[in-house]
């Protein structure tokens, strides 16, 4: 997480009372590829699941699934794909989340634990955001932040949440109260995340040696015998789909302007922007180790050179100690509460061009220029008006396909039925091909509901309606293909790379062994350009840092880390390279940082092994609760 990240953290102060980030994006729609619902029958107050017999309703789930979708959003600065949706199993981890929530209060409850009103209240009126001064900010104002959050949040809900998140706290306290860390993991574990070496590398990559490679049918043959179960084929299943299409049917959607306007009126608030202004920043950190008093020094040097005429941006590039500082400090456009109190304060009371005294903030001590100002305004109608027609094109689309597939889920009863009911309409019915549960159906693309609904179906029956990236679809399921492994014909081309690799990588690996043996005798870069490849350099790096050509790797930090400075490793290999390593510079951790980071680092290592017990503890627990899951519902939500 960057600094600015950090800085923004109002924006995030929810998060551990709601579990998932509440932000301001605001979604003026849900692409039907996103809807977490769908509309097709379930009913906000339904059970997805119940928890010894407590039901955990649609509503609650769309609404956490709502949240995390716009802090998804604004992560990936608005855009998202069904791929990342997808790949990232948004739907599958809020429910996995609201049964883990109900699952701990259940057990929390068994062992007789509560959470009193006053206890709640303590808790809510010394939380940050609910505080200006270091003061609550009274009844009133605590439920204006909560609707002014995107999307508005009922203080009843949010503190039902909190309510839970206070009975977690307590019984996670209750059973790790015994992990406990020793002075010398705390150590080791200081020193392997604070340990840097800097490095001179050979790279052999197998691509460099396999050029010219041809392995002959008995060698294909060989390596497949010898790894059979590295090209075993999942289960795969086929169907026949009616697509409801809901993209077609946006395409064929009139909006008047009257729509458009009175859309926009409705939603005059998703374009209004408060004042916002942008600012540079020079940081000088705190914490972490460093001298208080030593960063407050440095900071008034900088303020002098800075208005003594100094490049502004140029200083920040060389001397800021955050993530702004490639940027010449700038921290962009924000507005007043997205920074902390302090560094906004400052920032709103200049105009353009000044520069602020020193501010020290939680993060350190901050040197601010102010670059330009935004007044608060609206965006006119013109500009989103092709926006807002969109948005009614699909909502009136959506409309529409639910029209006709409730119409068409009254006349499917078989299989049989889907061709019927297609030609009555002008529809199609057509076939997936065969595909894994991962894999994209054809026509469809990825549709994790439909996936679902093929591997849990019985053959030749129907499925109730099932949302996809286009619309409304009824599946049959018409063929099952078990979990084999293929014949050597049907992977061959896959068997032939892996061979050519695995016998570029020997190759790679006897001409790094040579290499390796001349560095020894004489110049490292002069053996490695004898051997053909070009030397690679690091900075100062950790482990779990990406090397070049090669990534992040375990096999090359335990080499590397365990070299002095000066000394050469033997030949790494990884999976498609063989690496040799110098190490040119290394910085160790002197006795100084380690008594003051192992304190912290105790804390952080306390803290992950309670967890990890915790989560081990809570799974052994929920194998004995009655845990209930709506099949129905969950198809019905898109990828679960």
């Amino acid at each position: 997480m960057t600094m600015l990240d950090r800085m923004r953290r109002h924006k995030a102060w929810l998060k551990w009372s709601l579990g998932l980030v509440v932000v301001t994006f605001v979604l003026l729609y849900v692409p039907s590829f996103l809807d977490p619902v769908g509309g097709v029958g379930t009913n906000p107050n339904d059970a997805i699941v119940t928890v010894e017999g407590r039901p955990l309703t649609v509503g609650t789930y769309q609404r956490l699934y709502q949240q995390q979708l716009m802090s998804v959003r604004q992560s990936y600065g608005g855009q998202i794909t069904e791929e990342m949706i997808r790949q990232l199993q948004i739907p599958q981890r809020v429910v996995q989340q609201m049964v883990d929530e109900e699952a701990i209060v259940v057990t929390a409850e068994r062992l007789g634990m509560t959470v009193t009103d006053a206890e709640l209240r303590e808790r809510i009126v010394r939380m940050p955001g609910f505080q200006e001064n270091g003061v609550f900010i009274g009844d009133v104002r605590y439920r204006q932040v909560l609707a002014f959050q995107r999307p508005p949040v009922r203080a009843a809900d949010f503190e039902a949440q909190m309510r839970k998140g206070l009975l977690s706290e307590k019984l996670q306290a209750a059973v790790t109260s015994w992990v406990h860390v020793t002075g010398a993991e705390a150590e080791s574990e200081y020193r392997r995340q604070n340990e840097k070496v800097k490095l001179e590398m050979a790279v052999f990559t197998a691509g460099q040696f396999s050029s010219g490679l041809t392995p002959t049918d008995a060698q294909i043959a060989a390596h497949f015998a010898g790894n059979q179960e590295t090209y075993r084929a999942p289960e795969k299943r086929r169907v026949r789909y009616l697509l409801i299409d809901a993209e077609a049917l946006r395409a064929t959607r009139v909006v008047t302007p009257a729509e458009v306007e009175t859309r926009y009126r409705d939603n005059l608030a998703q374009f209004t922007t408060p004042e916002q202004v942008r600012a540079s920043h020079i940081l000088f950190k705190t914490g972490e180790g460093k001298d208080e008093a030593k960063q407050k020094s440095a900071a008034n040097a900088m303020l002098v050179r800075v208005k003594a005429g100094g490049d502004f941006a140029a200083l920040a590039k060389q001397y800021s100690e955050d993530g702004s500082a490639p940027m010449g400090g700038d921290l962009n456009f924000f507005a007043r509460e997205a920074m902390v109190k302090p560094f906004s304060d400052a920032a709103f009371a200049m105009q353009p061009g000044q520069i602020s005294d020193v501010v020290k903030s939680d993060f350190g001590f901050h040197i601010i220029k102010t670059t330009e100002r935004r007044a608060a305004g609206a965006q006119p109608l013109a500009d989103v008006r092709a926006q807002l027609e969109d948005q009614v094109k699909f909502e009136k689309a959506q409309t529409e396909a639910q029209t006709i597939a409730d119409a068409a889920a009254k006349e499917i009863d078989d299989p049989t039925d889907l061709d019927r009911v297609a030609a009555s309409r002008n529809l199609t019915v057509s076939d997936s091909g065969l595909f894994s549960r991962e894999e994209p159906l054809a026509g469809l693309g990825y549709a994790p509901a439909v996936a679902s609904a093929a591997f849990t179906m019985e053959l030749n029956k129907v499925s109730a309606q099932l949302r996809t990236s286009q619309g409304i679809a009824f599946v049959t399921l018409t063929e099952i293909k078990p979990p084999a492994i293929p014949t050597l014909d049907e992977v061959k081309t896959k068997v032939r790379e892996d061979v050519i690799r695995v016998s570029a990588v020997a190759l790679a690996a006897t001409k790094a062994a040579g290499m390796a043996q001349a560095s020894a005798r004489g110049s490292f870069a002069a053996a490695a350009k004898a051997a053909g490849v070009d030397v690679k350099t690091t900075e100062l790096i950790t482990r779990g840092t990406p090397y070049p050509e090669v990534g992040v790797n375990t096999a090359v930090d335990q080499a590397v880390f365990a070299l002095a400075k000066g000394a050469t490793s033997g030949t790494i290999q990884t999976d498609s390279a063989v690496v040799v390593a110098r190490v040119t510079d290394r910085t160790d951790v002197t006795p100084e940082a380690l008594a003051t980071g192992t304190p912290q680092t105790s804390d952080q290592v306390l803290q992950q092994r309670q967890q990890d017990f915790f989560a081990a503890y809570m799974t052994k627990a929920k194998l004995k609760m009655k845990i209930i899951f709506n099949e129905a519902a969950l198809r019905t939500i898109f990828g679960s």
